[in-house]
């Protein structure tokens, strides 16, 4: 049945939708002429620079105030360099280095690259508090543990991205650091009082608010005490009250990606997640990045179905289709982004750098990669020391199906670096790790969110706070190994 045409426009303005290829589909350039807020860049529509500088030219002859959103968080999610990894480092380091104005510099950098190429809204900075070692989706994208230094990182990493004219949008609302599961792949449940949210979890949000964050974007989490049964993207006490009222937030809220199960098998849908989102307070909802045209058009009815059955207002609608507007509005100013040093991620990575023991000795090692799955915020993004070595060995191995004996025999009597992501986390791991430096001189590079696990045996423990290009690159150089720029 067709729907009223100023219903669905109406809806289409609330929405962010995806596309794959390097060239934008026609049904994705027809879709801003009907009122579609605008697209979220990912991995696969990237190539290089000039493209992309092409595809958002393109669709901004279409309209010219589209909004066209990324997740370029520097560190190990990163879509710009997802071919190469990204020359900033993370969050975890720039916290670990603690130097707010640095923060500032490299998100500005971050958002100058941005800007060069045509993207307007970045859905950064992370301002999760990870308080759990074991969180499977914040990690490195988290400035730290600590809430009062995430809280000014946040506010940093706003100021210098906004700089630019590139809009931030501060996630994941309430805050996803507590949590042990990952919400693309279910609903988390962090169980917090309210004052322990307003203690822990919050001050990150209150800072980046007070910075001027352009944009918020909703956690698929449940806070039982406040959001109920169901997630934070779902719940008005936590839009409308919490974020609204209390922490007095006027700019857009923007909805994590709708398809990840968090939300969608929460609500029955996707479309049924839009509608809820909505009426919960939302502005801009993130369909996902498997957009298709008949997808985009189903969740714009079932907004406008809501409208007809009561579970959604007009005036509600009306009101996120404004917001969206303003945040629109407010990336059209004329800004002129500062140039940076290309070698100032590089440069931050050394500064975050944590050596334990001493790497002085390890020449010409056999070094070994632990395979990691990367989460799927991350995408396959390469990460080690590969990329800056210059002739030295190196093997890709699973711990859990490797021979310690068979590594060290094809060392001989050269030393072993081992290079891995949370290697705390698995017994097979550190089982590999010891057995090795029983026998062996072996130093360790941990390139993911470190633990407190330090293994028997070891001349030294690298800790990069992320797995960049920056963060390889800066740990290659601490062990004395050849580095290619």
């Amino acid at each position: 049945m067709a729907i009223d045409p100023g219903l669905r426009r109406l809806a289409l303005r609330t929405l962010l939708a995806a596309f794959a290829g390097t060239t934008a589909p026609d049904w994705a350039a027809r879709l801003l002429t009907e009122g579609l807020a605008g697209h979220t860049l990912f991995g696969t529509n990237i190539a290089e620079p000039a493209q992309v500088g092409l595809l958002t030219a393109g669709l901004r002859t279409v309209r010219r105030d589209v909004l066209l959103a990324i997740d370029e968080e520097g560190g190990d999610v990163t879509r710009l360099a997802h071919r190469t990894g990204s020359p900033y480092p993370g969050n975890a380091a720039l916290g670990a280095v603690d130097d707010p104005d640095l923060t500032r510099t490299v998100y500005a950098a971050i958002g100058a690259d941005l800007a060069a190429v045509g993207i307007n809204l970045d859905l950064a900075p992370t301002a999760d508090v990870n308080t759990a070692d074991d969180n499977p989706i914040i990690g490195t994208r988290s400035f730290g543990a600590d809430p009062a230094r995430v809280a000014r990182h946040t506010a940093a990493a706003v100021a210098g991205l906004q700089s630019t004219g590139v809009a931030a949008c501060a996630k994941h609302f309430p805050g996803h650091g507590a949590t042990t599961a990952d919400s693309h792949r279910e609903l988390p449940t962090v169980d917090a009082s309210p004052a322990r949210l307003r203690q822990r979890d919050l001050p990150p949000f209150a800072a980046a608010i007070a910075a001027g964050t352009q944009a918020i974007m909703t956690a698929h989490i449940r806070v039982p005490t406040l959001t109920g049964a169901g997630p934070a993207t779902f719940s008005p006490a936590a839009l409308t009250g919490l974020l609204r009222g209390e922490y007095g937030f006027r700019g857009a809220v923007i909805t994590d990606a709708l398809e990840m199960k968090g939300a969608a098998q929460a609500a029955g849908g996707i479309g049924e997640a839009a509608v809820l989102a909505l009426a919960a307070g939302a502005d801009l909802l993130c369909i996902g990045a498997r957009v298709s045209p008949e997808l985009v058009e189903r969740v714009a009815a079932e907004i406008v179905a809501g409208l007809g059955d009561g579970r959604l207002t007009l005036r509600r609608l009306e009101e996120a289709a404004e917001r969206t507007a303003a945040l629109a509005a407010w990336t059209q100013r004329p800004v002129t982004p500062a140039g940076h040093d290309p070698e100032l991620g590089y440069a931050a990575a050394r500064r975050a750098l944590r050596v334990e023991g001493s790497p002085a000795g390890l020449t010409d090692p056999l070094v070994v990669q632990l395979q990691a799955s990367p989460s799927i915020a991350e995408g396959r993004v390469p990460w080690g020391l590969g990329p800056h070595l210059d002739g030295t060995e190196q093997v890709s191995v699973v711990a859990a199906e490797s021979s310690p004996a068979g590594l060290a025999a094809r060392a001989g009597s050269r030393p072993i670096v081992v290079v891995g992501r949370h290697t705390h986390r698995a017994e097979a791991t550190r089982t590999l790790i010891e057995t090795l430096a029983a026998r062996h001189d072996v130093a360790v590079v941990e390139m993911g969110w470190p633990g407190s696990w330090r293994p028997a045996g070891v001349r030294a423990f690298i800790t990069t706070y992320g797995a960049s290009h920056a963060n390889g690159r800066a740990a290659a150089e601490a062990l004395g190994l050849t580095a290619k720029s």
